[in-house]
């Protein structure tokens, strides 16, 4: 009698790091030749579990160091309580737990979430890892994804076409720790857009397809230098770099680690952990195959402890940053730079290992794609990424003030003081504008005597006043700056370019005023602020002169598009925007 597993195969794919070119996990898939298991197992939670179990052992048979990501639906975590004989499985596998992800699949409809929520709970006490799949494409409540706090949150290709709903997941995922990955990436231009809406991980036919046996080889599309990585403002997370560790017990023999390198050429060291996964011992490539291939290297050490060959680990936490990672290489002796550098969670259980060569290729190239956006005159950022940033913002959901600043009459700078005087002017400005910034705001020139400031609404009025209460001249001629400021509440704006719409008409109006001018609007809201500059008004015989420079005096006018505030012939009632003209206008 033939059981459904006699028609059962399991296929591999590779789950790719997209900052280090590297295979991070394998996900393993079942493909029965004959009838729809799969739509049994959604049905039968046993039948599901039993798959789970297959599909780790065709796997351990296949491949021994990679991590491993194996399917389970949300229905049967919450019918089963857990998985209670794939942890048995694990162990009988020489696995350990948390080398294991359970891609957590929909549907969610009808699941009860508490009884998820504790077996998810269970499951993570064992030591596993959880990954929330089909996020996009499928039904899982925004709530419950919160809840869960999945270690990875794997997203749908279709989710691509909608970038700011990818940067919204990052942001999500960044402030619940967890990693973003993009399934089903079949074209580089799909690769470009994960990349730049700051998915870390990706999977899918462009990559390798699945296969029987393990791929040992991906494609990776060249990074285009256009495209413009995500990166948190704190720094590049520990994360976005790990690689599977090559693992021993902390008891393993000299000649169990020497098996184990010249069987893999690819792994650069071991590390030997104790019974709960922590990291003992790290034994480097390169020194440890000296010591054994040195003359009596192999007598004397085969059969002894490893341990004795190793050296202490060097370790940073999961939650770190790739900052943290050089300042733990830089404490260590020169002979250790090459050393890979243990990845631990918060228990300090191994979760994978940084080669310093990712990391610094990595920095390197944010630094070289930094410095191509910066203008060569102020060696500020350019506007991309500014807009970045904008976008970040609007994606966290925070309130921002975007400014845009320019000088005044700049080309007759130019024309009577020459332009290595408007140079200088140039550069002066933005060094006033960076000096000036507090917190996270940014400064961009975006060309030619234009910059942009984003900042948060509370540090825009010194940061302003800073620049404009500085007197500013070229060549012995005073000059004048305007800016113009648009404040965007959590969805009034729904990207950089709705933000520069409403800025644009804000820069046409302060350039309409005399002197040093200064105008602020909100988004979606009609009318603007003046507040700095004198508007150009034909003063009636018998009424106050403006004071000299006009600064300071018009805080309480809502001025419309357009001189005066007013359309020719429009009476000051025809509208709810009609102008409010303050006396010494009149």
């Amino acid at each position: 009698m033939h059981s459904w597993t006699d028609t059962l195969r399991f296929a591999f794919q590779p789950v790719v790091n997209l900052r280090t070119g590297a295979v991070a996990a394998l996900e393993t898939l079942a493909r029965p030749e004959t009838g729809d298991i799969l739509a049994e197992a959604r049905r039968d939670p046993e039948l599901d579990s039993g798959l789970t179990v297959l599909a780790l052992r065709c796997a351990t048979r296949k491949e021994t160091l990679l991590p491993l990501h194996l399917n389970v639906f949300a229905a049967t975590l919450a019918d089963l309580g857990g998985l209670t004989p794939l942890y048995d499985a694990v162990r009988a596998a020489g696995r350990m737990p948390w080398e294991i992800t359970l891609d957590v699949v929909p549907p969610y409809t009808h699941v009860p979430q508490r009884a998820l929520l504790e077996a998810v709970a269970a499951l993570r006490e064992q030591g596993f890892r959880i990954s929330a799949d089909g996020i996009g494409d499928g039904d899982v409540p925004l709530r419950l994804l919160t809840d869960l706090s999945p270690d990875l949150v794997k997203l749908d290709a279709s989710l691509l076409s909608r970038p700011a709903a990818v940067r919204a997941m990052r942001t999500l995922c960044e402030e619940l720790g967890a990693l973003v990955a993009v399934e089903g990436v079949e074209t580089e231009l799909q690769c470009a857009a994960a990349l730049s809406a700051g998915a870390q991980l990706a999977q899918g036919e462009l990559f390798a397809p699945p296969a029987r046996i393990p791929a040992v080889d991906v494609y990776l599309p060249p990074r285009s230098t256009g495209v413009a990585v995500a990166v948190p403002r704190s720094g590049p997370s520990v994360r976005e770099f790990v690689r599977p560790a090559a693992v021993l017990p902390v008891t393993a023999s000299a000649g169990q680690v020497r098996a184990l390198l010249t069987g893999s050429p690819d792994v650069s060291g071991v590390l030997l952990v104790d019974q709960a996964g922590r990291p003992v011992r790290s034994v480097h490539r390169s020194r440890f195959l000296l010591s054994m291939s040195a003359r009596y290297g192999h007598a004397l050490y085969a059969d002894r402890p490893a341990f004795k060959l190793g050296d202490p680990p060097r370790t940073v936490g999961v939650d770190g940053t790739a900052w943290e990672v050089l300042d733990v290489v830089a404490v260590g002796g020169r002979d250790r730079t090459s050393d890979d550098v243990a990845v631990v969670d918060r228990r300090g259980r191994c979760v994978g290992v940084i080669r310093l060569a990712d990391l610094v290729r990595a920095l390197a190239e944010s630094r070289v794609e930094e410095a191509a956006g910066l203008n060569p005159l102020t060696r500020l950022p350019g506007s991309d990424s500014i807009t970045s940033e904008v976008d970040r913002w609007i994606a966290d959901g925070r309130t921002f003030a975007l400014s845009w600043l320019d000088i005044d009459h700049f080309k007759q700078v130019n024309d009577g003081a020459g332009f290595a005087a408007g140079d200088e002017l140039i550069r002066s400005v933005g060094r006033a504008l960076q000096q000036a910034v507090s917190g996270h705001a940014r400064v961009g020139h975006i060309g030619g005597d234009d910059f942009l400031v984003l900042a948060e609404e509370g540090a825009v009025d010194p940061l302003v006043a800073a620049v404009l209460d500085a007197r500013w001249s070229a060549g012995g001629r005073p000059v004048t700056l305007s800016v113009a400021t648009v404040v965007c509440a959590p969805g009034s704006v729904g990207d950089h370019r709705q933000a520069a719409a409403q800025l644009a008409p804000l820069k046409k109006a302060a350039k309409a005023l005399r002197g040093t001018s200064w105008v602020l609007g909100r988004a979606g809201l009609p009318g603007h602020e003046v507040r700095r500059g004198a508007g150009r008004h034909r003063r009636r015989p018998g009424t106050r002169p403006p004071s000299r420079g006009g600064e300071r005096r018009c805080r309480i006018c809502v001025l419309m598009p357009g001189k005066g505030g007013r359309a020719p012939g429009e009476s000051r009632s025809s509208s709810p925007s009609a102008t409010l003209t303050p006396p010494w206008h009149r």
